[in-house]
């Protein structure tokens, strides 16, 4: 009966939710792994996302130390943790990271609703070990770091928007959806002052990227996360807008935004023809006395009545 056996060959791609089971990952490390360009994924031809190729799996699994050392290449920490990988108090890891001079790769809200930023493992050890950052690691902090501390400067949200702009930016596959993904970290003000046609900006709207996930729209926590998404400095968003502009000069150019199909206004429906002006009718003045009406007496009976009363 095993001659008989018919074997299904295995699919080309498979999705998401496989390839991390296949890849021994979280859905949380697999994910980052993708973000981070650690594993490539390609569109699904039938729309339905992205998948992972095969080869890209086979690929992944003989590389040396697999599982362990893709794992330890998305381990993504905290500050207390992260102070631990530096070897510096968790006072001054803050104070780096508000400087940017280490950038989060993630966030996350906690029950309090305050903002949790993660950070590489791997890109906080080589930072500690390059020894053009040790001043940076020990003593007072410079002068011009500290005066940009005491105006309130804190890039922490600003760099994590060029990072996941970036990974979007590579996820995306055509003009349309580059200028959708730039549009989606301005304000819809500022974007309308960009587009000013309401069906390009409708077909935009597609290709906007949603914010993380967390909590249910139009609750506090989604504002939040929305503010941290959307560009505030100044020439962040002057530098956002000029790049959509020119990416959206390029979609342009390539596919007009499609538009409502031109329809002749309805022509109203006939109504009864005029009727003929009746020439044989005589005008009122004309018409005779109508002898027939009771209410009416005649003329002869008028002029009986006024001689026998004179």
């Amino acid at each position: 009966m095993s001659g008989n056996t018919v074997t299904r060959p295995l699919s080309a791609s498979c999705t998401p939710s496989r390839a991390a089971r296949e890849l021994d990952l979280k859905r949380s490390e697999f994910d980052l792994a993708v973000h981070l360009g650690r594993i490539r994924t390609m569109p699904d031809e039938g729309g339905g996302g992205r998948r992972v190729a095969r080869a890209e799996i086979e690929r992944l699994r003989s590389d040396p130390g697999f599982p362990e050392a893709l794992r330890a290449s998305v381990l993504a920490v905290g500050t207390s943790e992260g102070a631990a990988v530096m070897g510096v108090p968790s006072a001054r890891f803050t104070r780096l990271a508000r400087l940017g001079l280490v950038v989060p790769v993630r966030f996350y809200l906690n029950r309090y609703r305050a903002v949790v930023w993660l950070y590489l493992a791997d890109e906080l050890k080589q930072f500690a070990t390059d020894g053009t950052n040790a001043f940076l690691l020990t003593g007072r902090t410079p002068e011009v770091l500290r005066s940009q501390l005491d105006a309130g400067v804190d890039l922490r949200s600003r760099n994590w928007r060029g990072r996941h702009l970036g990974f979007l930016h590579r996820q995306a596959d055509g003009p349309w959806q580059r200028a959708g993904v730039l549009a989606g970290f301005l304000d819809p003000l500022q974007v309308a002052a960009v587009v000013e046609d309401p069906y390009e900006r409708s077909h935009l709207n597609r290709f906007r990227p949603r914010p993380p996930a967390q909590g249910t729209p139009g609750t506090p926590a989604a504002h939040l996360v929305e503010k941290i998404m959307t560009a505030d400095d100044p020439d962040e968003i002057d530098w956002l807008r000029y790049d959509l502009e020119r990416t959206l000069a390029e979609a342009r150019a390539e596919q007009p935004a499609p538009r409502p199909a031109w329809k002749p206004a309805p022509t109203p429906p006939a109504g009864p023809p005029d009727r003929p002006a009746d020439t044989d009718r005589p005008e009122d003045t004309d018409r005779p006395e109508d002898t027939d009406r009771p209410d009416r007496p005649t003329r002869g009976l008028l002029t009986w009545l006024r001689r026998r009363n004179g």
